[in-house]
Formats: C-alpha cells, sequence, structure tokens
C-alpha cells in the first residue's frame, strides 16, 4: 500500500509538470509597449511592478481608489492607456476597485491557472500589464460582470 501511495504521488507530480505546458518565454505575448524588466523597475515602484509585471495581487481594502466616487478615468499605473470609465465603477464589497465593463479594446483577456483552477485575467492590451480578473458575478442590471482590479495597477485621472 505504501509503494502505491508513493508511486501515485510521483507520478501526480511530474504529470502537472509536463512538456505540454509552455514556459513563461513561450506564452509572451508581443504588445505595442515593451520594455526591459530593468526599465520596468525603473519606471514602477515595488508594489506596482510585483502586480503588474509578476501578476500579483495587492491587499484587499488598501488602494484608495476602491471607494473613488469621482468622476473621471482610470488609466493603466504601467502606461497610461485607458482602461476604465469611473461611471462603471461599482462598489463589489471585494476590497478591489471593480467595473462593469472595460473600455472596449483596450483591456485583454487570459487564462490563470495559478490557483489549481482556471479564472479569466485580465491585462492591459498596450503593455500586457496584470491588472486584475473577471467574475460573473457582477451587476445583473448592466453587464453581469466584475471586472475585479488591482488598485495599484490603475492610474485615476479625474474628469475636467
Amino acid at each position: 500500500m505504501k509503494k502505491f501511495l508513493l508511486v501515485s504521488i510521483i507520478s501526480l507530480l511530474f504529470s502537472c509538470n509536463s512538456s505540454a505546458q509552455k514556459s513563461k518565454a513561450e506564452n509572451k505575448t508581443q504588445y505595442p509597449v515593451t520594455k526591459t524588466d530593468t526599465e520596468w523597475k525603473k519606471e514602477l515602484s515595488p508594489e506596482q511592478y510585483y502586480v503588474l509585471r509578476e501578476a500579483g495581487t495587492e491587499r484587499p481594502f488598501s488602494s484608495d481608489l476602491n471607494k473613488n466616487e469621482t468622476k473621471g478615468i482610470y488609466h493603466c499605473a504601467a502606461c497610461n492607456i485607458a482602461l476604465f470609465k469611473s461611471e462603471h465603477k461599482f462598489d463589489s464589497g471585494t476590497g478591489w476597485p471593480s467595473f462593469d465593463r472595460t473600455i472596449e479594446g483596450n483591456v485583454a483577456f487570459g487564462s490563470d491557472n495559478k490557483l489549481g483552477y482556471s479564472r479569466d485575467e485580465e491585462h492591459c492590451a498596450n503593455c500586457g500589464g496584470h491588472l486584475g480578473h473577471v467574475f460573473n458575478d457582477g451587476p445583473r442590471k448592466t453587464t453581469g460582470k466584475r471586472h475585479c482590479i488591482n488598485g495599484v495597477a490603475l492610474k485615476f485621472v479625474p474628469a475636467e
């Protein structure tokens, strides 16, 4: 029984790291704005770099933008492209700025399997910076989507 258990665990470990999984370099998409890691590190704060370039997540309720109700546009903190309008922002209660829609064409989507299940990841279509994830539990009266975004990945530009 012990031998069977040991063989099963070893098989599981090897199957989770198969050649079918592509390396980070193979998955790289070309974006209009491309910079080296050194350049990004010079331009972004350590927390911005962690979220935008390493697909990290900020602590919930840590962003001032979570409760921001000022009219304006939310831009990518890395490349400054407009991503979300304040009129589409809502309080999801999750601790991260949430929107029911994006500015079309400026946000791209992919899959994130880091937690053992698939989630729809959002990233800037201009520089590839990780923004957050999109879920299907948003306001039913509008799109039904909740774009759950790291505030540190955003730069808010108030309306004039």
